[in-house]
């Protein structure tokens, strides 16, 4: 994992942690110069990890939390069969998500912050995992950050969404994402409102990325999570 921020620039220090996940196909450090624009409280630690497959061939360096078959899943998003798409537990998801409830843990026994002190989040298949991981804590996170996210494992996270009840939560998403529907996306915000979740919604106009209004956003959303974190 690849540390950014603290009191020395390189992770240093005993501030807060905010984790961010890449999306599917992308190298360890493809988020890393976020640390440098997104204005967290002093102090944050910024911690990138790595997802743990390898995909080369084509994605070089890329790596992926859980596999995908993307023909399949190009020709579902033709059809526009989304809610299939959200009902369909990831192959390799409960390995994913053990992996990065591992990396929580090392981060709380080597950089000191428990949970409390933690903002999670990812972009893409990065943030469908954080969410996974979050409605399933028994601890509550700092908070959460969903940078165009959706669904998934429908049935599954259902009756978690009552877990988020007071949890912050950024989510942001382009009206033109080709990939993951923004009506989906919108679903998603209001189940995670109707639980009691605070959310912050940050619409775009653009397609699969992080948009700079979603960036200059963050900032605020990061100070408030973080805010007396321990």
């Amino acid at each position: 994992m690849l540390l950014a921020g603290g009191t020395d620039g390189n992770g240093g220090g005993d501030g807060p942690a905010m984790v961010l996940l890449h999306g599917f196909g992308a190298p360890g450090e493809d988020l890393a110069s976020l640390w440098r624009v997104i204005e967290a409280p002093r102090g944050t630690r910024f911690v990138f990890p790595a997802a743990p497959i390898e995909l080369g061939g084509p994605y070089g360096d890329g790596r992926a939390w859980w596999r995908i078959d993307l023909a399949r899943f190009e020709a579902t998003v033709r059809a526009g069969r989304y809610r299939e798409l959200a009902a369909e537990v990831p192959e390799g998801l409960p390995e994913a998500r053990a992996v990065l409830v591992d990396l929580l843990d090392a981060i709380e026994r080597e950089l000191g912050a428990a949970r409390g002190a933690i903002l999670l989040g990812g972009f893409s298949q990065g943030a469908m995992l954080s969410i996974d991981v979050a409605l399933r804590s028994e601890a509550k996170l700092a908070g959460l950050v969903v940078l165009s996210g959706t669904i998934v494992a429908a049935e599954e996270w259902a009756p978690l969404f009552p877990r988020l009840r007071g949890l912050r939560v950024f989510q942001s998403h382009g009206t033109a994402d080709p990939l993951l529907s923004f009506a989906v996306a919108e679903r998603l915000r209001d189940e995670m409102t109707a639980a009691g979740a605070d959310v912050t919604w940050v619409p775009f106009r653009g397609g699969h990325g992080i948009g700079p209004e979603v960036v200059t956003a963050l900032g605020p959303f990061a100070r408030k999570a973080l805010a007396g974190s321990p």
